[in-house]
């Protein structure tokens, strides 16, 4: 039976884990993240600012965690979107348009009850290494 291989990945330029997880998990040909939320990875909290901002940040943070698997974004093949306010998905819509390009990896976007911290957004990705 065929095994996979999997190892954690920790990206310096991206916030530390919150809770016991890691920022992502690498198999032979995927990279998992886990949930980003819109951190500061100097400070390790939500700094002030708009829905943009934050997906800005959240953006941000995943992309740092893809180039230390060794990826990009570029690669992503699926990306979940959490939001607390569904109202703000269009506004999310335009800034993940400046982190994605065609063909677009396939994406959820759901509406949730509350994120970690207190943030308005959570993305994670699966993305091809």
């Amino acid at each position: 039976m065929p095994t996979t291989t999997r190892a954690p990945i920790a990206a310096d330029k991206a916030p530390a884990a919150i809770g016991p997880y890691s920022q992502a998990m690498a198999t032979d040909t995927l990279l998992f993240t886990s949930g980003a939320i819109p951190l500061d990875p100097q400070t390790g909290t939500i700094p002030e600012g708009n829905i943009e901002d934050h997906a800005h940040l959240v953006f941000r943070n995943l992309s740092a965690i893809a180039e230390a698997a060794g990826t990009s974004l570029d690669k992503a093949v699926k990306v979940t979107i959490f939001l607390t306010d569904i109202s703000h998905f269009q506004r999310v819509n335009a800034v993940y348009a400046h982190y994605f390009s065609e063909p677009y990896p396939a994406r959820s976007a759901v509406q949730v009850a509350a994120l970690p911290l207190g943030a308005s957004i959570e993305v994670e990705a699966v993305i091809a290494l």
